[in-house]
């Protein structure tokens, strides 16, 4: 007797019990692959995990599986036990973390193959000569087929101006005929271009990766424009002579275009790219390109930390601080820490880049785990920025800008250098207020302020998404006296233009850059060197080189100094230098001003007299003070209802039934529950539990039989609950 155990996309934590296909060879049944299976009342996608001999269901009660959908499994037995693996730490349903490694075409049943695109091709001798002269339409398309002798797709000869009837035309003459595209892996010369000459620092940076043959982790810690990149470069140099593939995760997908353009200036292999912007049938192509060892380069966002290679050489992550890294919903992976995990299991080197490294990595770098390298010289002839804080406390600011910001922009600019001005809010103002009874633009669904914007005009809600009109008049007491609180990008944008009418404003947003290739074109507009003000929010932070920005200017660098959330401060200090660290990175030296209501804030001041390593050092000492991650590890409970208190009665009700139904693991503890920072959200209300050990493997066995007991509870099927592991933050 032959039993499928299978991973099955459901909210339940278990495997399901099922018979083979009865029409079927069931031989070489290996775990990973896909079956199709009857599931209630539809049929889903299944992941065979084992097959067993035994059930402890009654035979005749399974259900039989339908059809097998693959000889061999989609993923490799090790990134397979992989996504099993953090199934289990994250506590997450393992059914839909199987599925979360596959491409979404592959969780849908399809082949696990290639699109078989056609094209066209012309036929040995075919020449223009042998069509009629008044044959146009058929020159033409036989001279732009004769173009491409590789072949052409159907799509692009429309595109030219092409059509089918002269395409079938050509055909019955026997001088074109079509083909299938087939993926071969090509042999091309590995680079474009020489790499750069590395600095000392740099050398001695590489030689410390490139001494480590097999499985290592290596934390660059280099300060902004230090040649962390070139680094990278010439290590995937390295693993591509190897004849091995490299594996390169980036943040977000704004960063993704430009790191790709770099790479391919560099190395003449293929590169596939993995992010949410493209196609199912795009990302299952380039998914198929990096396993068969097509693609020899794979960068992507998150998710392609599952992306099958061929032959893995290196991963490496870049901007590894970057809380986009963690998944905040479904499936709460994180994707730095499945890259050791990963890298463990296929014996290859990981780095880690940074110029202001997560707490939790540098712990691991002072305690020995990782190789740290350090990088305190910037890269060519270019210094770091000299920091300057503005005390605006008795300043009149001016739509949030003070005069001596105004007249240092203003010296830059008529110096023909480039200026950036950061500020984290998206929209025209953070809110709209009546002067006359004091009325606030909230948001009915979230705890939060409707944001204003003027381009196109309407309230926003960027919690929920939630979109409405400007009102003409107050809606409590009629009055037309409704004004602009804040002041937010496209509010800076307009009065910088004001004030500088002879230069160009960049405004670089999410709102933005919505449109296809804005972003490349916004940064051909910056990378021309003529003067100009870029204004933007965090986006410009990250991984941008633009070498004529000689001041940056914040202009609230106050804003998370005072979070709920303990990681509140890592998060300032981050942002603030990724943002400084735009200034003065080639031959002009940068200046970075900063506006605060509190230049004596021991925080900034750290931050500007001694840097990131020397704030890290004084926050680590905090955190073990007051016994946080790294030194403890914690989970968050989180519940949520569509009725107020709810969600929080119940954590409640649950912590003290478990406090008299089961013991405590030595070492575990409780904190809560209480309201989410946000406690209204998108409609629903929320809390959370906060669940921490010192001793990791306590508070997972904890979290286990919490998982256990919330689906038996009949009380947790009222009530949405998750479990978040190594949480990115409390909201």
């Amino acid at each position: 007797m032959i039993i499928l155990r299978l991973a099955i996309p459901s909210p339940l934590r278990r495997l399901f019990d099922y018979l083979p296909p009865s029409d079927e060879d069931n031989a070489d049944l290996e775990p990973g692959i896909r079956l199709l299976v009857p599931f209630g009342k539809r049929d889903v996608i299944g992941i065979l995990v084992e097959v067993s001999d035994t059930s402890d269901f009654a035979i005749n009660k399974l259900k039989r599986a339908k059809k097998r959908l693959d000889t061999t499994p989609p993923l490799p037995q090790h990134l397979f036990k992989l996504a099993r693996w953090a199934a289990s730490y994250y506590q997450h349903p393992e059914g839909d973390a199987l599925q979360q490694a596959i491409p979404v075409l592959l969780r849908k049943g399809h082949a696990c193959e290639h699109q078989h695109e056609t094209l066209w091709r012309s036929k040995e001798g075919a020449t223009i000569s042998q069509l009629k002269a008044n044959a146009l339409r058929q020159r033409e398309l036989l001279t732009l087929i004769l173009e491409h002798p590789q072949g052409i797709s159907e799509d692009a000869i429309r595109a030219e101006g092409g059509n089918t009837q002269s395409l079938s035309a050509l055909e019955k003459k026997s001088l074109v005929e079509s083909f299938h595209r087939e993926h071969k892996l090509a042999i091309e010369n590995i680079l474009h271009e020489a790499p750069l000459t590395l600095n000392p620092e740099q050398q001695t940076t590489l030689a410390q990766i490139n001494k480590h043959e097999g499985f290592s982790v290596s934390l660059i810690e280099g300060i902004t424009g230090s040649g962390k990149t070139e680094i990278y470069l010439q290590a995937i140099e390295k693993a591509l002579r190897a004849g091995k593939q490299a594996l390169i995760l980036v943040p977000e997908i704004g960063l993704t275009p430009q790191t790709v353009s770099r790479f391919k200036k560099r190395f003449g292999v293929p590169i596939a790219i993995l992010h949410s912007n493209l196609t199912d049938r795009q990302r299952l192509d380039a998914w198929l390109q990096a396993r068969e060892g097509i693609a020899r380069i794979v960068i992507g966002t998150r998710s392609a930390i599952f992306t099958p290679l061929k032959t893995p050489g290196i991963i490496i992550i870049d901007e590894e601080h970057d809380p986009s890294f963690k998944q905040q919903d479904g499936f709460r992976y994180s994707a730095r820490d499945l890259s050791v995990m990963r890298a463990r299991s296929e014996n290859t080197p990981v780095i880690l880049g940074s110029a202001t490294p997560s707490l939790e990595t540098l712990h691991n770098a002072v305690e020995g785990r990782y190789q740290w390298l350090k990088m305190t010289q910037r890269a060519g002839n270019s210094a770091p920025p000299a920091f300057k804080l503005l005390d605006i406390r008795q300043e009149k600011l001016s739509e949030g800008l003070s005069n001596q910001l105004v007249t240092a922009i203003g010296q830059h600019l008529n110096a023909g250098t480039q200026v950036l001005v950061f500020l984290n809010r998206r929209g025209y103002s953070p809110t709209l207020s009546c002067n006359d009874c004091g009325w606030i633009a909230d948001c009915t669904r979230c705890d939060a302020h409707m944001t204003l914007h003027k381009s196109p005009p309407h309230l926003h809600c960027h919690h929920c998404d939630k979109q409405q009109g400007i009102p003409q008049r107050c809606p409590e007491c009629n009055s037309d006296q409704i004004q602009p609180v804040g002041v937010g990008t496209e509010r800076s944008e307009q009065a910088l233009q004001n004030l500088f009418p002879d230069f160009p404003v960049i405004r670089v947003d999410r709102d933005s850059t919505q449109r296809k290739d804005a972003m490349h074109d916004i940064m051909n507009q910056v990378n021309t060197g003529a003067p100009c003000i870029l204004v933007g929010t965090q986006m410009l932070a990250k991984g941008h080189h633009f070498p004529k920005v000689t001041l940056v200017a914040i202009i609230n660098a106050d804003s998370g100094l005072f979070s709920a959330d303990f990681r509140g401060m890592e998060r300032t200090a981050q942002l603030i230098l990724q943002v400084a660290g735009r200034a003065g990175r080639a031959d002009h030296p940068g200046t970075v001003m900063m506006q605060t209501y509190h230049a004596d804030h021991p925080i900034l001041q750290t931050l500007v007299e001694h840097g990131y390593s020397a704030f890290a050092q004084e926050e680590l000492h905090n955190r073990r003070i007051a016994q946080l991650p790294p030194y403890t590890h914690y989970a968050l409970l989180r519940a949520e209802t569509t009725t107020q208190y709810r969600a929080e009665s119940f954590l409640g009700a649950l912590r003290q039934q478990l406090e008299d139904d089961m013991l405590l693991p030595h070492g575990v503890h409780w904190i809560g529950p209480f309201p989410s920072p946000m406690e209204k959200r998108a409609g629903m209300h929320r809390a959370q539990l906060m669940i921490y050990a010192e001793n990791r493997k306590a508070l997972h066995q904890l979290l286990a039989n919490l998982c256990w007991y919330l689906e038996q509870n009949k009380e947790a099927r009222k009530v949405r609950w998750s479990i978040d592991v190594d949480p990115a933050d409390t909201f």
